[in-house]
């Protein structure tokens, strides 16, 4: 059977070249062709040499994913949907914004954490993604878009592994998709450019610090355990307190100075003031008061079809912002994009079969009261502490 290409980073071509006899300086061109230049076709790749080039289409080929759907969006959002065999699809979002252009792939078909508020979890989850699946994603809109827009440079500048699945829990395939998307001879992205989005694998998460560390993104959502058990059913494995203090072993090798933390708001369940106020304790007090560097990225949620959740109003929206800005945590509220074609975040569905039971397993849990019991109703913990923002 042919090699698919797009599995392989630069030092697996250069091997994969080398057991053909070809020298490893061969590789780097190849390399370039594939990903710089986006071609499929050998005898396209006109500064090899004709002998290679048969070995080529002897033995590999370099194949993208087929394209089952695309949507645009009025806001300029574009969502394919991407089969990927036995019936099953995942979804890639490009959000264009004035200074940078954003690529949000897909890591797994489903996604066996199960969050409350995440369409992806509803789904169930059915298998992780090979490399050349998850590079695939980005292969193909580079592409697209330099084609659809006229352009002969780069289109996309920034790669979020924010779409279908837990990316920590493919960790064997995503980091050498990442170290492809890294690499000069390939996309270019610097680490600060490329981020990863866990809802806390915590083992993995000290894996990739050493690894293929790159900016991170921890999916916080709660701020006790009691809560987060129930919105992020993996926080029973890893609870707040382990997840903080990987988020401190991670920083020393971060390329950027602090830990994101995205939290979605729900409607009277996790966007009161006193919800506020215990986010920011958790985050200044954590280690004996010496807290984690971060910032916030507020998420409006998505509603979907039975989610037995709601949106939180503007107004709350912008009290629970404000608390965190006051308090000298630097807060953004992420602005929904492409929720016309349900590619907003949490929205991406696909199509995957459901191995793991998901809707029988959230049927038995218990509601989400509105309040932890173990959140204080009093006290300022606005006051006192260090601020938590980039230095």
């Amino acid at each position: 059977m042919a090699d698919n290409l797009l599995d392989f980073d630069l030092p697996g071509l250069a091997a994969w070249c080398e057991a053909r006899g070809e020298k490893r300086f061969r590789a780097t061109q190849l390399f370039r062709w594939i990903h710089q230049r986006g071609e499929s076709d050998f005898d396209q790749m006109s500064d090899l040499a004709r002998p290679f080039r048969e070995k080529l289409k002897r033995d590999a080929v370099v194949e993208g994913l087929p394209v089952l759907s695309r949507h645009d969006s009025a806001d300029g959002t574009i969502k394919w949907l991407f089969d990927v065999g036995n019936g099953e699809a995942v979804e890639t979002v490009f959000i264009p914004e004035d200074d940078r252009g954003t690529l949000c792939v897909s890591s797994q078909a489903g996604c066996a954490v199960g969050c409350r508020f995440c369409s992806t979890g509803h789904q169930g989850f059915s298998r992780n993604l090979a490399t050349h699946e998850i590079v695939a994603q980005l292969w193909y809109a580079e592409r697209f878009l330099r084609a659809h827009l006229g352009r002969s440079d780069r289109v996309i500048t920034n790669v979020v592994m924010m779409g279908m699945g837990e990316p920590l829990q493919n960790y064997g395939a995503l980091v050498p998709a990442m170290r492809i998307m890294l690499d000069d001879h390939g996309y270019g992205l610097s680490r600060r450019r490329l981020t990863v989005s866990t809802s806390g694998v915590v083992p993995m998460m000290d894996r990739l610090a050493t690894d293929c560390p790159v900016a991170l993104a921890v999916s916080l959502h709660a701020p006790d355990d009691a809560l987060r058990d129930e919105l992020v059913p993996l926080n029973r494995k890893y609870p707040l307190a382990e997840l903080l203090d990987a988020c401190n072993r991670y920083l020393p090798h971060a390329p950027r100075d602090f830990i994101t933390f995205e939290y979605c708001l729900l409607d009277g369940v996790n966007d009161q003031p006193v919800h506020a106020q215990r986010l920011i304790e958790l985050v200044r007090q954590h280690r004996r008061g010496g807290g984690v560097w971060c910032k916030f990225n507020l998420i409006p949620f998505n509603p979907f079809v039975g989610s037995g959740l709601r949106r939180s109003t503007p107004e709350a929206v912008s009290a629970f912002a404000r608390a965190l800005n006051d308090a000298g945590i630097v807060t953004t509220v992420r602005k929904t994009r492409g929720d016309d074609i349900d590619a907003a975040c949490g929205q991406l569905a696909g199509d995957v079969r459901d191995r793991t039971r998901v809707h029988e397993r959230l049927s038995k849990r218990r509601v989400i009261p509105l309040v932890s019991a173990d959140l204080p109703t009093s006290g300022n913990p606005t006051s006192g502490g260090t601020p938590y923002a980039t230095r």
